[in-house]
């Protein structure tokens, strides 16, 4: 599981935000903060994986955290995806320079944080599974960088169907090992099979996912999908 400490001074966006992230699977919601130095405390005492840091706290920013852990020598170093109403592009540089993996800004709905907390998922799993290698080959680098970027999905999706869904999807079909069947892709995004199967099939039409047949002992194929990269 992938330990997660949420930093945000409002309460309420605060557990809004630990509910979000506890319907991710792999995730698991380790603690709350509201301040620097509680941030800062949390880190030492829960050591979590990863930080949803808001950059507005009453004490600081949000960036401060990742500058103090930065400089925290043989201390715990969680990742970070920034979640926040600010959009200066000024913070947005400062977090990518200090090592943000993610920057998410307000208001957002549960697709949207799942979408970047499923590529993140990913990227950790392509990692440990290259953890073993002495040394890696461009493929897998590059891999790993796209496990990384949220993909891109239509603009404006058909009517019925969701861009942050779509987006989670075809995020999903990208970094799996293997091309999926709906039922696969619904356990994963936790999304029923009735919608995974009707976004798939959209997928496919707009040529962004490629569906295969495989034949089984009856004889009956199964389909399966494949993001087309």
């Amino acid at each position: 599981m992938i330990r997660t400490l949420v930093v945000d001074d409002d309460f309420r966006v605060s557990r809004i935000h630990c509910d979000y992230a506890s319907r991710v699977k792999g995730f698991e919601v380790v603690g709350q903060a509201a301040t620097v130095d509680a941030a800062l405390d949390a880190v030492r005492a829960l050591h979590p994986d990863l930080l949803l840091l808001d950059i507005f706290l009453p004490d600081g920013s949000g960036l401060d955290v990742l500058r103090r852990l930065s400089g925290d020598e043989g201390g715990d170093r969680p990742d970070a995806i920034m979640i926040t109403a600010d959009r200066d592009i000024t913070s947005v540089r400062i977090a990518m320079k200090l090592g943000a993996v993610g920057y998410l800004v307000k208001p957002f709905g549960a697709p949207d944080l799942a979408e970047r907390l499923t590529a993140y998922r990913e990227l950790q799993h392509r990692m440990d599974a290259l953890g073993t290698v002495p040394e890696t080959e461009q493929a897998d680098v590059d891999a790993l960088f796209s496990a990384a970027r949220p993909p891109a999905v239509p603009r404006v999706p058909a009517k019925g169907h969701s861009a942050p869904t779509l987006a989670l999807l075809h995020q999903t079909l990208r970094t799996a090992q293997d091309a999926l069947s709906a039922a696969e892709t619904a356990e994963r995004t936790g999304v029923s099979r009735a919608t995974a199967q009707r976004y798939l099939s959209y997928l496919v039409k707009e040529g962004m996912v490629r569906l295969e047949l495989r034949y089984g002992a009856t004889g009956r194929p199964e389909h399966r999908y494949r993001a087309v990269h």
